[in-house]
């Protein structure tokens, strides 16, 4: 373990530009947060160079998840505005829309082609070829109504 108590301050620099640079090569927001934890403990091992490594991961792992928690409130108050909310939700870019049901709804459930792609539908029950709208999706399954 003599290798843990060499731990510099620039250690945890380099370890926050690891994290961050993963970040923008991965999706999703974790990575960065845990990157500014890094950097955070690195700050402060070259303000305080006597801390232990003890003392540095335990801050590392405090920081971390105030830095996640902080994150969480901040992006609940203020979610990100978008000009294409349903961009990678499908089925719900289709609410609204009147279709033709490939299948009949039977049972309360049926088949209609969008585009390319035949999706389930459920509502109630009606002949093929009739015109349904869609009110809204659960998971894959589009919920339709009589158009």
């Amino acid at each position: 373990m003599s290798w843990l108590d060499q731990i510099d301050y620039w250690y945890w620099l380099v370890a926050a530009v690891v994290l961050v640079v993963l970040e923008i090569l991965s999706p999703g927001v974790f990575l960065m947060w845990l990157g500014l934890a890094a950097a955070i403990v690195g700050g402060l091992l070259w303000l305080m160079p006597g801390l232990s490594w003890q003392a540095q991961f335990v801050l590392f792992a405090v920081f971390s998840v105030l830095s996640i928690g902080l994150a969480r409130i901040v992006l609940a108050r203020r979610p990100i505005r978008s000009d294409a909310p349903t961009l990678n939700r499908r089925g719900e870019q289709y609410i609204g829309r009147v279709l033709t049901l490939s299948q009949p709804i039977e049972n309360g459930v049926g088949k209609v082609r969008v585009d390319d792609t035949l999706w389930r539908v459920e509502g109630a029950d009606a002949p093929a070829g009739s015109h349904v709208r869609v009110v809204g999706v659960d998971g894959a399954v589009l919920r339709v109504e009589p158009a």
